[in-house]
């Protein structure tokens, strides 16, 4: 699995283009809300954890069309299906570094992005710790959406269709959190509700993610 891992992060590196391109989706979507709403700080200071919640899903979306496109074409996908290895921790492997790739700088910008629309400095680490246990649940749905539309025609817009209404758990508690923290309320049962989501698609999504894209293959 770190032998896939490492495949996967260098091949990102060599070519650049997807996840930097989350990353600025990131930055710009987030920086166009002070020209929609205007510049008034407690206005922005109100929607600055539901804008950054909302662009981070769409941003991870961005890369997720490309997440097994590209081992497709070339074959390479079922190379790996070949492996010794259970197919499910190849997967496991690739969705790993997906959110190394996505989630993890999505998550060390949302804090500056964050300062940038004036929200509470006390809800700063409950950001933080929800985007860490909610960004990797959605990469393990996506990449179960990018297994089932894999091959298909307008693959984007299925993908999109598949998986948003399966994301927005994560958004409700993510966005209810960092609000908890800011009123002073308690944050953990917000965070325990993003924790077990990611326990349930931790161990089921890998698994079902490889059935889909042995399907796709045959």
């Amino acid at each position: 699995m770190i032998a896939l891992i490492r495949r996967d992060l260098q091949l990102a590196v060599r070519q650049g283009s997807d996840a930097a391109l989350v990353l600025i989706f990131f930055l710009l979507a987030v920086l166009l809300f002070p020209f929609g709403v205007g510049p008034e700080p407690s206005i922005l200071a109100r929607i600055a954890t539901g804008a950054l919640w909302v662009t981070a899903l769409l941003a991870a979306l961005l890369s997720l069309e490309r997440l097994f496109q590209a081992d497709y074409e070339d074959g390479s996908l079922d190379q790996l299906a070949l492996l010794p290895q259970p197919f499910g921790l190849v997967v496991a492997a690739k969705l790993i570094a997906h959110w190394l790739l996505t989630g993890m700088p999505l998550t060390v910008f949302a804090p500056l992005l964050a300062l940038l629309l004036g929200m509470d400095a006390a809800g700063y680490p409950t950001l933080i710790m929800a985007l860490l246990l909610g960004t990797p649940t959605l990469s393990l749905i996506g990449g179960l959406g990018a297994a089932l539309t894999l091959g298909a025609r307008r693959g984007g817009v299925l993908l999109a269709l598949l998986i948003l209404p399966l994301d927005i758990p994560v958004l409700i508690f993510g966005v209810a959190a960092v609000d908890a923290a800011i009123a002073g309320f308690a944050v953990g049962p917000h965070l325990a509700m993003l924790g077990a989501m990611l326990l349930v698609a931790l161990p089921l999504s890998p698994w079902a993610t490889a059935a889909a894209l042995k399907q796709a293959m045959s």
